[in-house]
């Protein structure tokens, strides 16, 4: 069972690399979709909470994506097959692509095709901000809706840097974690 699994996880996230362009958001919507939608391994709610694990780890969003979703399907054997998936496709287009790199660079058809990705993965993009807001708008939390407003506004209305966010948010989240474990909530 726990080969079929794994098997399953290391094919989802090659196919899901293999095919995604954009960088790490975009996988990590695509892995939401496949994992929470498709499979119903991990639900919703537990998936943001992977997803804000994700982005707040350093290194590149789409590694740390499959590292805490290989972990939390299939364990340690989950973040070694996903970290694998992850990085084959990626790791043979850029030496293919190097090794040609003379001729693609001045291909018109390759700017043209790149330029037109750009527009996609925007929407894709789009789509992910709106699906974890609405997320976070069907719990009726209130404090998360205030610090998804106060995160948006501080980073997209005063321009400040994402990492202050995140580290905030952290801060935050903890203090409130602490707190509500001392009060027995959780």
């Amino acid at each position: 069972m726990k080969l079929k699994r794994l098997k399953k996880i290391f094919f989802s996230t090659l196919y899901l690399s293999a095919f995604t362009f954009g960088g790490g958001y975009v996988i990590v919507t695509l892995m939401k979709k496949k994992f929470v939608d498709d499979y119903g391994w991990i639900d919703e709610k537990e998936m943001l909470d992977l997803v804000a694990i994700a982005q707040s780890s350093p290194g590149a969003i789409a590694v740390n994506g499959a590292i805490v979703v290989g972990y939390k399907l299939a364990g340690f054997a989950g973040v070694i097959v996903s970290i694998i998936a992850t990085i084959l496709p990626p790791f043979v287009i850029i030496s293919v692509i190097s090794y040609f790199y003379v001729a693609f660079q001045s291909n018109i058809f390759v700017k043209l095709m790149l330029e037109g990705m750009q527009a996609g993965v925007g929407a894709v993009i789009a789509s992910v901000v709106y699906d974890m807001a609405v997320g976070i708008v069907k719990e009726k939390n209130r404090i998360s809706l205030v610090i998804m407003v106060l995160a948006f506004i501080a980073t997209y209305c005063f321009n400040v840097n994402v990492m202050y966010v995140v580290i905030s948010c952290a801060l935050f989240g903890t203090i409130q974690a602490l707190y509500q474990r001392k009060r027995g909530i959780l």
